[in-house]
Formats: C-alpha cells, structure tokens, sequence
C-alpha cells in the first residue's frame, strides 16, 4: 500500500482498471490513517485537526477496508465501522438497543477519490463491509452524513438506510442514517426496518 499527501486527482480512473478491497491490518494503520486525515482535510478544509493518534485508535477499535488500485497498489478509497459510543443523546432508540444488549456500530470514513467515483467502488466497498458486519453479528448500523457531501444521503438510501433524523443546524445539517443487518434484516427489506 502507498499514498501520497495530498491525495492525487487524476481527470479520470482508465475504464479497465480495477482495484482489490482488504482488510487494514496492523501493518497498514499508518497509511490509511494518513488517507483518512488527507480525506478529512478535502471533505471538510476549515477543520485544521487532524487527529492522527484518534483515527490510528479508531481504526484498531472496529472493522476498516481498504481498497487499492490494482495496477499501482495506492490507496483509493476506504470504509469502516467502530462502535456506536452513543454521542448523540436525543437519537433515543439507539440508546435503548444498547439496552437490549444489540450490537450497533458506526459506519465511519467512506471516501472514495474523485478519480474512481461513479465506478461502483463505493456500493462495493460497502457491501464488503456490510458482510463483515453479518458475520460479526452486528444487527444495526448508524451513521450519519451532511447534505453539502454531494450525493452522500442518496448514496446510503441506495444501499437500504433510513433517514432518522436531520439535525436543525444551518451549516452542517447533520443527517442521521440507520439500517437493520443480519437475522433482524429479513426477507427482501434490504436493511429498511428500524433498528
């Protein structure tokens, strides 16, 4: 694996190129964790944090994907989940499956770059993730996203998420996205019903 800083943006991907998803292990940390904060800085320029010690951390505590142009070996896009620590208090139904002893986790760093969007990596690499949540036991996954992400809301009802909530917030209306996985998921409801 490779990155360079700042994240090259090549016009375009070549048709026929493809890339390979694995697993970050403890030997890649450091270079997804330098994406992810090179990513962070692209999506959001006026936070100057980059936290490298919180993301490394995080990055141990759940499940990421990596995925990798297959030519190259760079780095182009990643995902993860991490467990739901419950920071947003008035997403009450979360807290109560928490009560219920239900396994809920956090979708986090989804960032494909610009030169391979629109190439299906995106649903891939989450579908890849999504497996890794079913035979993991997972049977709720939140996250949450921000409008002036371009695409981003309709990218994860797509994929099956529900919106719950949509913060007031003029800036970042944050918008939060649950979906049902694993036995809970059911018939053909694609991860609709409620957590």
């Amino acid at each position: 694996m490779h990155i360079s800083t700042p994240i090259p943006k090549p016009s375009s991907a070549p048709a026929t190129t493809k890339w390979r998803i694995q697993p970050v292990t403890s030997a890649t940390v450091d270079e997804v964790t330098a994406f992810i904060n090179t990513a962070r800085h692209d999506m959001f320029p006026t936070l100057h944090s980059l936290l490298a010690d919180d993301i490394s951390r995080w990055i141990s505590s759940g499940s990421f994907l990596v995925a990798l142009d297959a030519t190259t070996g760079h780095i182009i896009a990643t995902i993860g989940y991490v467990p739901y620590d419950h920071r947003f208090p008035h997403l009450v139904h979360l807290g109560h499956l928490k009560q219920r002893n239900m396994r809920v986790v956090e979708v986090v760093r989804l960032y494909v770059l610009p030169a391979w969007r629109k190439a299906g990596l995106g649903a891939e690499l989450f579908e890849a993730l999504k497996r890794q949540a079913v035979e993991e036991e997972v049977e709720c996954l939140y996250l949450h996203t921000h409008p002036f992400l371009d695409g981003a809301v309709r990218f994860w009802e797509k994929r099956g998420f529900e919106v719950v909530d949509v913060e007031v917030d003029p800036v970042w209306r944050t918008t939060h996205m649950q979906m049902v996985v694993g036995e809970m998921e059911g018939g053909s409801s694609r991860g609709k019903r409620s957590c």
